[in-house]
């Protein structure tokens, strides 16, 4: 009776982990700063996102640079907080650190403060994976950086990024729980990416 009692409290421990680490994916740094600098909602403003690019466009570098920080910390924090202080108290599968992950990036993609709407994801992606998979994060990230010089679109330096994460990690690791952990962030940047992949094909998008 023992034991059953404390793989339920495991388990209860292991959920509400994951639903806390949602929470914070979802606190909407982006809204909240534009609301701070300006007064305004930023889903009303540029390409209605909540994400450093759309920051950028309506209140400027300053605050895109802190909204960045503050979305790829709060994907960096409950993966560091788990494998760190909590992972060595706790019998949990090994693919548990990804639903732990994935939890902080839905949690930005679907902000249960904004009625389910959220950002693109792509800096909770890199936050919460860079202990997970840290040569493919930065390989990613550079590439990014790379298009979006030589293109002058986020959104196209994004798709590369997304696409570019699992590429790398097949490329370096094989076939990993980590790849296809991957595979998921790239399918999820990819959703949130599809109106802007029309407007690039359309020739409409935002720079």
């Amino acid at each position: 009776m023992a034991h059953s009692a404390g793989n339920e409290m495991n388990i209860a421990i292991q959920i509400g982990f994951v639903f806390l680490s949602y929470l914070l994916g979802s606190i909407p740094f982006g809204f909240l700063l534009t609301r701070y600098a300006i007064n305004k909602n930023i889903l009303e403003l540029g390409s209605g996102n909540i994400g450093s690019t759309n920051v950028r466009r309506v209140v400027g570098k300053k605050f895109s640079v802190i909204t960045q920080l503050l979305d790829m910390s709060k994907g960096f924090i409950p993966v560091l907080v788990f494998t760190c202080f909590i992972k060595g108290g706790m019998v949990v599968p090994d693919y548990y650190v990804y639903l732990v992950a994935l939890a902080t990036i839905i949690g930005h993609d679907f902000s249960i403060y904004l009625k389910l709407k959220g950002g693109k994801g792509v800096n909770t992606t890199l936050g919460a994976s860079v202990l997970l998979a840290p040569y493919s994060v930065f390989s990613a990230a550079a590439i990014f950086y790379l298009v979006k010089w030589r293109f002058k679109y986020s959104s196209l330096g994004s798709i590369t990024l997304a696409i570019s994460l699992p590429l790398i990690e097949l490329i370096i690791h094989g076939n990993t729980s980590t790849f296809y952990y991957l595979l998921i962030c790239m399918a999820l940047i990819m959703i949130r990416l599809r109106k802007n992949i029309v407007r690039l094909l359309n020739k409409q998008e935002l720079s």
